[in-house]
């Protein structure tokens, strides 16, 4: 911008002396004075073209800038509107910054108690279904997802994950540590258990009612239909008991 009106105060000098040698010209001016006016406008003309050259030139730049702002404007947007739309279902990493340091041997130390602890860690793993997707949740036949949304069907996944945590930590417990109505939970699970779903994890219509708020009604049926065509999902029958194995 200060070469700009560098060049705007030049060409107002240039302009203030041509319009006093005019002044002058009333009087008979001598042949060097003429040939001086001529020279003073030829230079104009010459500071006027590079003049409109740099107006040019810093158009161009508004141009880009405005067509730039336009890009971030639509960026930031988008970055709202995923911010707003943020499925309450979507897991969450978890911050590593208050994660203490440790030297050589303390993270040696810790790697060797982590290994030992592995084969007994693996019986408390809980088996978790997985949230249906986008375009999963598009695949589903109209009749089948009637007036259950895309966030109404993850909710329902994750009431069956708090039910299937629930169930396998009693589970996953010594009997004797557990309160009367934890037992006759405990033994119930165990009986409910066949050799169709040994190694496996699995809830019934009883433990929804137990661990969760949702209903198990009509609606609950047609969402256990919608988490079996997204093989989410099977049914185990027996037993005059309809069990829902997590795929």
């Amino acid at each position: 911008m200060s070469e700009l009106e560098d060049i705007s105060q030049h060409i107002h000098d240039k302009i203030s002396s041509l319009q006093l040698m005019l002044d002058l010209s009333a009087v008979e001016l001598p042949q060097s004075k003429i040939k001086k006016l001529g020279q003073e406008l030829f230079a104009l003309e010459r500071l006027l073209e590079e003049f409109e050259k740099c107006v040019g030139q810093q158009k161009e730049k508004l141009k880009c800038l405005k067509e730039l702002e336009e890009v971030f404007r639509n960026d930031l947007e988008d970055v709202r509107h995923l911010k707003d739309k943020i499925p309450a279902h979507m897991p969450r990493k978890k911050g590593l910054a208050n994660e203490p340091v440790m030297n050589q041997s303390e993270g040696a130390s810790v790697q060797s108690a982590q290994l030992e602890n592995v084969k007994k860690s693996t019986k408390s793993l809980v088996r978790e279904m997985e949230y249906i997707t986008k375009p999963e949740f598009e695949s589903i036949p109209q009749y089948m997802k009637g007036r259950v949304s895309y966030d109404q069907l993850n909710s329902a996944v994750q009431c069956i994950n708090t039910a299937v945590n629930a169930k396998y930590k009693i589970l996953n417990q010594s009997v004797k540590s557990l309160n009367s109505h934890a037992r006759k939970l405990h033994q119930r699970f165990k009986d409910q258990e066949t050799k169709n779903t040994k190694g496996q994890h699995f809830v019934v219509e009883d433990d929804i009612r137990e661990f969760t708020q949702m209903k198990v009604d009509k609606r609950f049926q047609g969402i256990l239909n919608m988490l079996r065509h997204c093989q989410r999902l099977r049914e185990v029958r027996g037993g005059g008991l309809t069990r829902y194995m997590l795929l």
